[in-house]
């Protein structure tokens, strides 16, 4: 007797602001009239942090109920996410959709997370709190530039690639040599085949990009601006008001929320007005810049489907491709 194959597993990524979302939505109602249920996991490294609602874009309430999502809200700012957990968790989560009997739908546009479930991750030791915290202690006492000529000394390669201010990535690789006693450069050269590799199908990974970068641009502008005006700054007061978050952490590091913290910092110190025009020029320059970084990334991955999202009939082509090939894919 032959066994049954599995549900073919299919992956949508894109920049942000290119309708990811929206085109999930529209193919798992589609789904649903032709009798398939479809469950969403979130490939977005900032969608699972609680309370980071506004700046994030995070689906709504009405979205979640309508098709199931996995992997938001599942981590407090405070804590750290890595792509490692990300694979492990999308493992899991894929493995017990199928079991119900629904089809898997990756959605989103951390690209480390997609290259990471196919291509596999660094052996990198885990993260150890003490050690983070005697790293922390020397940064505040001497500076991160010095930090920065400290890692210089012990792995060159990754100095070379990091700014003397990149807290977060100077602060990784000492601990990764202090634990190991080997180069985070090092470990980039042993990178060991995920066992996800191969999870989304054959042919099962689709990406939204503009064909012109002006309509991600003016897509991107509006939503900054409908961000304000949903209160994103005093979603950023109440984080900073919790007092155990700082602007180094990686939620706090993450597009908006960190040049909404910067501009909260100089209204404190300074006591003058909110400088809200220029968190709002500040803010849509960052998330250009990432938009920009994720469609290089997406270049680089030849098993993609590309569709242009600024296209009149996107979501429609979306739809036509993605049935198209859970037709074929059909035993």
């Amino acid at each position: 007797m032959t066994a049954t194959p599995p549900l073919p597993c299919i992956a949508i990524a894109g920049p942000t602001a290119s309708g990811k979302t929206a085109g999930a939505l529209a193919l798992a109602a589609v789904l649903a009239q032709r009798g398939q249920r479809a469950e969403i996991v979130s490939v977005d490294s900032a969608l699972v942090y609680r309370g980071m609602d506004i700046g994030t874009a995070k689906p709504t309430a009405e979205e979640r109920a309508a098709v199931p999502h996995h992997l938001i809200d599942i981590r407090d700012p405070l804590q750290a996410y890595s792509a490692a957990e990300f694979v492990q968790d999308t493992t899991r989560l894929v493995a017990e959709i199928r079991a119900r009997g629904a089809l898997p739908l990756l959605v989103g546009g951390t690209m480390l997370y997609f290259k990471a479930l196919e291509g596999g991750i660094d052996d990198m030791p885990s993260a150890q709190p003490a050690v983070r915290a005697a790293i922390e202690a020397r940064a505040a006492a001497q500076g991160w530039p010095a930090l920065h000529a400290e890692l210089a000394r012990v792995d060159p390669a990754t100095a070379a690639r990091l700014a003397p201010g990149d807290s977060q990535r100077i602060q990784r690789a000492l601990e990764v040599w202090e634990i190991s006693g080997r180069p985070l450069s090092s470990f980039h050269t042993t990178k060991t085949r995920a066992a996800s590799a191969g999870l989304v199908s054959a042919g099962g990974f689709f990406s939204l990009e503009p064909s012109d970068r002006a309509w991600l641009h003016e897509r991107i502008a509006q939503r900054f601006d409908a961000m304000l005006a949903a209160g994103f700054i005093d979603e950023v007061r109440a984080l900073r008001a919790r007092g155990d978050l700082h602007p180094d952490l990686p939620s706090m590091r993450c597009v908006g929320y960190r040049q909404a913290w910067e501009v909260l910092d100089a209204q404190a110190a300074t006591g003058t007005a909110l400088d809200q025009d220029g968190l709002r020029e500040r803010g849509i320059s960052a998330t250009r810049q990432l938009a920009k970084r994720q469609i290089t990334w997406l270049r680089s991955m030849p098993e993609r489907h590309a569709i242009a999202c600024d296209a009149p009939a996107a979501t429609a082509q979306l739809l036509q491709a993605a049935l198209r090939h859970l037709d074929a894919a059909r035993p």
